[in-house]
């Protein structure tokens, strides 16, 4: 099992995320929320991520980059043990809504609780 988060698992579509964002669905534990979007298996044969921190909260774009560098740690770290057993595949957007710099243990502890979130909205048969 490789820990890699690579070019094809990155959500880059601006057609995909746009519809991500009018028919997705959303798990949020804060300062995180995760939006989501089940596709076909013909149109991705894995799932797509994306991290975002909106220019409101964070100025100047190196806290930015920052927090999206943590998300993206922590989720490279544990998206086999979140997906394992659900065999759909998922456009996903990551969004970090506090204003206040994080530090790595609080993203892996929020991500792990909106994955939480996540399995337990899905329907029992997807599991």
């Amino acid at each position: 099992m490789k820990f890699t988060l690579g070019k094809n698992q990155k959500l880059k579509s601006r057609k995909a995320i746009a519809q991500l964002f009018i028919e997705g669905m959303s798990a949020k534990s804060f300062p995180i929320k995760m939006i989501y979007l089940p596709v076909d298996k013909e149109e991705n044969l894995e799932t797509k991520v994306a991290f975002s921190v909106p220019k409101r909260n964070f100025k100047p774009a190196v806290d930015r980059n920052r927090i999206k560098r943590l998300l993206r740690e922590a989720y490279r770290l544990h998206q086999y043990e979140f997906f394992e057993g659900n065999h759909k595949t998922y456009n996903i957007m990551f969004i970090y809504m506090s204003n206040k710099m994080p530090d790595y243990v609080e993203v892996e502890s929020t991500l792990k609780k909106v994955f939480l979130k996540f399995k337990s909205s899905l329907p029992t048969s997807e599991s």
